[in-house]
């Protein structure tokens, strides 16, 4: 039986525990370049001991950025102190992850201690696109529909991305297919109003995913792992289904996507979402059972106990902490001591592992 700590090989990448800190906006960036505050926040949560670290949404373009200050890799020259970063977490036994994104109709924003409203051009704003011309919520600017060769533009990114990803040192990438972001908006029949090859049928709404997956694993070695992060429903009526989840999981599974990540919600403003501890694992549950896809849980997991009972219940094969792991970058050292199990700790912190 599988628990917290029992290690799990996808390709010929080895995880030493199941616990990964998931993607965490730090809206502390100039112009998408990291910084000691990402070194910082990312480095200390692999001397924490999880087995696998992964960037803030990462934006693949300047204007598929969610704020101004979001982190980004859409230039060589972002390269260099990513490479600083992802050497760091692996000297501490970590793996680096970095989530490639496109914010689509939700980017353009301030961050939000500054009220996450929309940043006009003449402030250093941008133009946003959506597979629809299409507004998230009423008060935000029209999205530009995007034409096809817009389109294929962004699918280009992605994979220019996925080749610095590389370069930077990083040993996975998980594509953010959720909450409300353009690969989101495609797949949506909320969101993609489209007539062409991109809209419509589930087998056109899911095109421009496949397409990056098609891209991005043409640079991207064959024996790195590749992720995908879905919202595997909109809680809407009308919407993006756990059914249609599944369907999508058995689709990228023959695409070469090793884990889905389960996460819900985000592309329908004033979704009813019924918040509460371990709501979302019923879908990463649902979709392993159906598909034989390795899947991630996430979602309000707060305690040793409850990331633990996951993997014991092979209800998903990782869990995937955020807000827990901004109150405690330590969790697997306090998961450590929960369980009863002995993993290695750095030599500079060696000496407090036991009280004397």
């Amino acid at each position: 039986m599988a628990t917290l700590f029992s290690p799990l090989k996808i390709k010929t990448i080895e995880l030493k525990n199941r616990i990964i800190v998931s993607p965490m906006c730090q809206y502390s960036s100039e112009d998408g370049f990291a910084n000691d505050w990402h070194l910082v926040h990312l480095g200390s949560r692999a001397v924490g001991g999880a087995a696998l670290i992964f960037t803030e949404a990462t934006a693949v373009s300047a204007e598929g950025r969610i704020s101004t200050k979001d982190l980004g890799i859409w230039k060589d020259e972002h390269i260099p102190f990513l490479k600083r970063i992802t050497g760091f977490i692996e000297k501490q036994g970590s793996l680096p992850g970095i989530q490639l994104a496109h914010a689509g109709r939700k980017s353009s924003e301030l961050p939000p201690w500054e009220g996450s409203k929309a940043v006009a051009k003449e402030e250093g704003g941008w133009q946003t696109y959506a597979p629809s011309a299409i507004a998230f919520k009423e008060g935000d600017a029209v999205p530009k529909e995007l034409s096809i060769n817009e389109i294929k533009t962004i699918i280009q990114d992605f994979q220019n991305a996925a080749v610095r990803a590389k370069k930077a040192g990083f040993k996975v990438i998980e594509l953010h297919g959720a909450h409300g972001y353009l690969i989101n908006e495609f797949l949506s029949p909320i969101s993609n109003k489209r007539m062409d090859e991109y809209g419509g049928s589930f087998e056109n709404r899911t095109r421009f995913l496949l397409q990056i997956i098609e891209s991005v694993r043409k640079v991207w070695p064959g024996d790195y792992p590749l992720f995908l992060r879905i919202s595997a429903t909109e809680w809407q009526e009308g919407g993006w289904t756990e059914n249609d989840s599944i369907k999508l999981a058995e689709l990228v599974k023959t695409k070469t996507i090793d884990l889905i990540d389960c996460s819900t919600g985000g592309n329908v403003a004033g979704a009813k979402i019924p918040l509460k501890p371990l709501f979302q694992v019923r879908f990463a549950e649902s979709i392993k059972k159906a598909t034989g896809i390795l899947t991630g849980a996430l979602g309000l997991i707060t305690t040793v106990q409850e990331a633990n009972s996951i993997i014991q219940e092979n209800k998903a094969d990782v869990v995937l902490l955020a807000r827990e792991f901004l109150r405690n970058p330590y969790f697997p050292r306090k998961a450590e001591k929960e369980l009863g199990v002995d993993i290695p700790w750095p030599v500079q912190y060696e000496r407090a592992k036991k009280k004397i």
